[in-house]
């Protein structure tokens, strides 16, 4: 693993970049996005949980929402696209209108929409789509119009209101499908895959489910390096060490769990990276196997946010 700049690192032939959206509060306690957890668990991880992952003045969780960037065979890959500018969320107003600076960040990092090959949505909840598209005067319009989407089709089927679920989320994804799913989908830019799909020799994507039905990840495996981009499998580095501690929109918590042990059982016995979206700080950890639970090994080498709050 080599380190080319602050928001860099090299694995094997893989080049992957941290693209910043947002940094901050999402106006939760520990105790509403984490309902499995203690108390006790938050006390005794507090000493090196704050300030990055947990504010405690307001006694609130903080979290990055971030796109990974991978060239990987000549191709630019986006590991989710965050929750995008002007979407309307009445049921999730942390994500409502944004005005970020999310293009500028990928250009600088580099790439213009026109650039990118491949998108790569680990699963279709509101801060992994956004930037699908984007508002073209009254009408939304694929953001990355020479990419292909590769979508988890048990997503796809769940989050299609045309299908009547009843998602643990409730309301939460409103309009997400309509204004980030299906647009790209008319376009004819989406792929959608079940059980596995190869994305090249380094990368491959996998079904993950408990968070969401379709809840995917993407294994890297080049050289004598490893990593997994496990999406929402974590939120906070609390379920590094706590691995049966579900979210609280986990769709089939039982599942969750029995994913997430598995994920990062894999992850300790390759002595992987593991890269969620939503963590701060240094975005990514190693861990070990630590009895029948685990631990962090080492935070990637990624630098922590130094910019102002995404809004």
């Amino acid at each position: 693993m080599l380190t080319s700049s602050p928001d860099q690192i090299t694995l094997g032939d893989v080049t992957v970049t941290r693209v910043w959206e947002y940094y901050g509060p999402v106006e939760m306690t520990p105790d509403t996005f984490f309902p499995d957890s203690s108390p006790r668990t938050w006390e005794e991880h507090s000493t090196w949980l704050a300030p990055q992952f947990l504010d405690l003045e307001r006694g609130i969780v903080n979290s990055a929402i971030q796109t990974w960037l991978l060239r990987s065979e000549g191709r630019n890959i986006l590991v989710d696209t965050g929750v995008g500018n002007h979407k309307e969320r009445p049921y999730s107003p942390v994500w409502s209108h944004l005005t970020t600076d999310f293009l500028g960040e990928l250009a600088r990092a580099g790439v213009r929409p026109e650039d990118v090959d491949l998108v790569v949505n680990t699963h279709l909840h509101v801060d992994h789509v956004g930037w699908n598209t984007y508002l073209d005067g009254r009408t939304w319009v694929p953001t990355f119009p020479n990419a292909t989407y590769l979508m988890p089709r048990p997503d796809f089927d769940f989050w299609n209101p045309a299908n009547g679920h009843e998602p643990r989320l409730g309301r939460g994804n409103q309009n997400v499908f309509e204004d980030s799913v299906a647009p790209v989908h008319q376009a004819g830019l989406t792929e959608l895959w079940e059980d596995s799909y190869t994305i090249d020799a380094n990368l491959r994507l996998e079904l993950a489910p408990g968070h969401t039905p379709g809840s995917s990840v993407v294994v890297l495996e080049s050289g004598s390096d490893r990593a997994v981009f496990v999406g929402d499998i974590l939120h906070s580095p609390v379920q590094f060490v706590e691995p049966d501690t579900n979210s609280c929109f986990c769709e089939d918590p039982a599942a969750a769990r029995a994913t997430r042990r598995r994920v990062l059982g894999w992850a300790a016995d390759h002595n992987a990276l593991v890269v969620p979206a939503h963590l701060a700080g240094h975005g990514a950890a190693e861990v070990v196997r630590e009895g029948g639970e685990f631990a962090i090994k080492g935070w990637a080498p990624f630098a922590p946010y130094a910019g102002k709050d995404a809004r």
